[in-house]
């Protein structure tokens, strides 16, 4: 089976063509240009170097959350405007779980993304087996401590809030430093999540493909703050 992957879920933008679990291709873009502008030429590019049409194509993945709300918006849009003529099943996979799964080791990895306003977002996964070991969560980087000193050892961060959680818990036991150019979000890693997500029945049709936000928007949030205020004055 051909698989079709994206990740705009962040800074960079990442595409890769799977046969089942076999990497065809794969590209990585991080030169500060929008989503918008990076991701359809690279998937355009990715299908005609695999020799693959849309129709080729039977199961797309694609990062649906934590994330920049825009980024996430752009990828599930392309992957629902190309799924839903042919039928194609889509998985819609953690984008936390993904940059897991483009790791290999043993210990743990912590894959976290800067969610701003003293926050990050982060999940614990096994490095051999890629199984979970915490929920998704957007909290204060403190929150990981305990975490992190009870987890298997050794730990790296990936993801673009990998530096801000190694320069804050570096001096932590089994704590090690990834390389910047390796802490990105692969699109193989959005493959393989989309493939095992296919084989536990965990795809859905394009019309139902949902960003998974984990938190309100900032919009959403002034208009809660707005709206406290004006109760609170009655």
């Amino acid at each position: 089976m051909n698989i079709l992957a994206l990740d705009t879920a962040g800074k960079t933008a990442a595409v890769a063509v799977l046969r089942d679990e076999t990497l065809l291709y794969e590209s990585f873009c991080n030169v500060g240009l929008t989503h918008s502008e990076t991701v359809l030429p690279m998937v355009d590019t990715a299908l005609r170097a695999c020799g693959l049409q849309a129709a080729d194509i039977g199961l797309y993945g694609v990062t649906a959350g934590p994330g920049s709300f825009t980024g996430l918006r752009i990828g599930l849009s392309l992957v629902k405007g190309m799924a839903l003529p042919y039928s194609t099943p889509c998985a819609g996979v953690s984008t936390l779980a993904a940059l897991a799964c483009g790791c290999v080791g043993q210990g743990t990895v912590a894959a976290a993304l800067d969610a701003r306003r003293g926050q990050v977002y982060w999940a614990g996964f096994d490095l051999a087996t890629h199984a979970r070991l915490t929920d998704d969560a957007a909290e204060p980087l403190a929150a990981m401590e305990n975490f992190l000193r009870t987890c298997p050892k050794p730990i790296f961060f990936v993801g673009d809030g990998a530096a801000l959680c190694y320069n804050t818990y570096k001096d932590l036991p089994g704590v090690l430093p990834c390389p910047p150019a390796l802490r990105g979000g692969r699109g193989a890693g959005v493959g393989l999540a989309a493939l095992e997500a296919y084989r536990a029945g965990g795809c859905v049709a394009a019309a139902a493909l949902l960003p998974d936000y984990h938190r309100l928007s900032q919009a959403e949030r002034e208009r809660a703050a707005a709206e406290n205020t004006a109760e609170a004055r009655l």
